[in-house]
């Protein structure tokens, strides 16, 4: 049995970047501020640079086009560097570097380069930071062939797909909730522990109505999930963890046994990732739902600021309404 361990989401992240630097010379860290004492607005890298040098952990100028430029440039000469963009609301800026080089470097040379680059950053979302800083925008790579995204919600899932995704060959993007940095849970022991990208994961089993969720609207589906079983309706949970690609076999066995689906994440609604799996559902699978999938997640309207974010993002009161729409309890 595997020996296990309680520590932060910020912990693992740290353990992951830690043993990637430790057992590979070609991983080194850049971003804004990662060197100690600061390490970096979320203090995911502390202490790294004091064991590795500050040749490997690298403090960039507030520039994220160039910051990702390099660490473009510098997979593509056999490195594997891990950018960081502190926020993901200023990753519009790097798209161009992300969308057009590092996505496409494989394709457009045959096969014969690649682009081993890890993205992260954080969403600030539920933390009443505003219009501009409490964004998820994750839909936008979900449209970009050659990357491929995540979104751990527990520390475990943090840790195996940070270490994945490090030395996965192509570029890939894991993005993290600053609100869920402190969550603690077990995380196994020692080096290897990775988690495939492209697996979700089921949290909790049921059979009434397959909850989908992923990153930082996970904690608010499980609320949901045990409020409904407080009401008779037995709810399954699944974790996407990865977004791109999307593990739509899982997806598809749990709502063709539940004939139910409600899609939970914190980007809007509208266009959101959402969508693309309600879509899926949709197309093939029907004829066996017993209700039409539901979607719930932020109102399409600018992120205010302190604790009216609330009233435009999802809680849990909404995922509650949307499945028992889906059990035919509610009519809207």
């Amino acid at each position: 049995m595997t020996e296990t361990r309680v520590i932060s989401i910020r912990e693992a992240l740290n353990e992951a970047l830690e043993e990637a630097l430790r057992t590979d010379p070609s991983v080194f860290l850049l971003g804004e501020d990662l060197a100690d004492p600061a390490a970096g607005v979320n203090a995911v890298t502390r202490g790294l640079s004091t064991a590795f040098g500050e040749d490997r952990v690298m403090n960039t100028p507030i520039s994220e086009a160039a910051i990702v430029g390099a660490a473009v440039g510098a997979a593509m000469e056999g490195f594997k560097p891990v950018a960081e963009i502190m926020i993901m609301d200023f990753i519009g800026i790097a798209m161009d570097q992300m969308v057009n080089h590092a996505a496409k470097v494989r394709y457009m040379s045959g096969g014969r380069t690649t682009c081993p680059l890890t993205v992260r950053t954080a969403v600030f979302a539920g933390t009443g930071s505003g219009g501009t800083h409490s964004q998820s925008l994750e839909a936008w790579f979900m449209h970009v062939p050659g990357m491929k995204v995540v979104f751990p919600s527990n520390a475990a899932d943090a840790k195996g797909l940070l270490l994945e995704a490090i030395f996965d060959p192509d570029p890939v993007l894991v993005i993290e909730a600053s609100r869920l940095y402190g969550l603690k849970g077990e995380v196994p022991v020692g080096d290897g522990h990775r988690v495939p990208i492209g697996k979700a994961a089921t949290l909790r089993p049921g059979t009434d109505v397959t909850l989908i969720t992923y990153g930082l609207a996970t904690a608010a589906t499980m609320q949901a999930a045990q409020q409904l079983a407080e009401e008779g309706i037995d709810a399954e949970v699944l974790d996407l963890r990865s977004l791109l690609p999307l593990d739509m076999d899982t997806v598809l066995e749990s709502v063709g046994r539940t004939r139910r689906a409600v899609i939970a994440h914190n980007a809007t609604t509208f266009a959101g990732p959402g969508a693309e799996v309600a879509a899926q559902i949709s197309a093939k699978l029907f004829g066996v739902l017993a209700e039409p999938v539901q979607r719930v997640g932020a109102q399409f309207t600018p992120i205010p600021a302190r604790a009216s974010e609330f009233a435009v993002t999802l809680g849990v009161d909404g995922i509650v309404h949307a499945a028992r729409t889906a059990m035919g309890a509610v009519h809207v």
